[in-house]
């Protein structure tokens, strides 16, 4: 099976060229070996790029665990490129499905490849119950929300996917790595939840750290760059417009007033090719 490794900001995904390629079996074992950082290609999960009949392409998406999840806001630029530079769809303006529903990516190009994309995110769902969560509010902003001897005040935002974003001082490993995997599987996000540790450096800038669900803290995560732009101003933190510091990279969200939609502008690299054996023991 022919793959190729990309990232978007550090969020880096194994890609498979699924109007090539045949889809594999057993995608979620697939994703969990191919995955694996010491014993096959190394990234935060598997993505399928596949023909639609919706759109110009159709992305499938699982995490590291083999789990399933609905988008992928760094992966879906990347789908962007690869469609883009690779001449299955060379236009500025793509459509991509994914299960989060259809979305509009534009691309920057120089020596005609793609360099950075920018994608519609569409509108955020802050409906408690279509988040989903148990927490009260419509929307839920600064939450109490206490774990272990933690007392937070968590703002809910889903983006195709949950997120539970929390403002702190300083996004330390304590919290992230200690509180992540906590808040992950806590029984009042009953689908799990991607959990983004912000510092506010200013109205129109952050720095970001998440604990996604089914991968653990990773270098980026688009579609928490931009549940954390909605949580900034629906709290009164931050401008509609905001810089984004993560630690792959930097992502600029605008979180448009006139169409209520969210939109993202983040760089999309692909690194290497190669071929995973049959029977993935390589």
């Amino acid at each position: 099976m022919r793959f190729t490794k990309m990232h978007g900001a550090g969020n880096d995904y194994v890609y498979v060229n699924c109007f090539d390629e045949p889809v594999p079996s057993n995608l979620a074992n697939l994703a969990e070996r191919i995955s694996d950082r010491h014993t096959g290609v190394g990234g935060d999960g598997l993505i399928l790029i596949r023909p639609s009949d919706a759109a110009d392409a159709r992305m499938q998406m699982f995490n590291a665990d083999g789990s399933e999840a609905e988008m992928c806001g760094n992966g879906i630029r990347c789908v962007a490129k690869f469609l883009y530079d690779h001449g299955i769809c060379r236009k500025d303006q793509l459509q991509i499905e994914t299960r989060a529903g259809v979305l509009s990516l534009n691309v920057e190009t120089a020596g005609g490849l793609v360099q950075r994309v920018t994608v519609d995110m569409g509108e955020p769902i802050l409906e408690a119950s279509d988040i989903p969560t148990t927490l009260q509010g419509n929307p839920v902003v600064d939450a109490e929300f206490q774990v272990g001897q933690h007392e937070l005040k968590v703002t809910c935002v889903s983006m195709g996917n949950p997120h539970c974003v929390v403002f702190v001082d300083r996004a330390t490993d304590d919290l992230v790595l200690g509180l992540g995997p906590k808040i992950e599987v806590d029984s009042r996000f009953p689908a799990r939840v991607n959990v983004e540790f912000v510092e506010l450096l200013g109205s129109g800038e952050v720095h970001q750290r998440t604990w996604e669900r089914g991968s653990g803290e990773t270098m980026a995560c688009g579609t928490g760059a931009s549940a954390v732009c909605v949580a900034g101003v629906l709290s009164g933190r931050t401008e509609r417009k905001i810089l984004n510091h993560l630690r792959g990279g930097d992502l600029e969200l605008h979180w448009n007033e006139q169409d209520n939609h969210v939109y993202m502008t983040g760089p999309a690299v692909e690194v290497f090719s190669g071929d995973w054996p049959e029977d993935g023991a390589g």
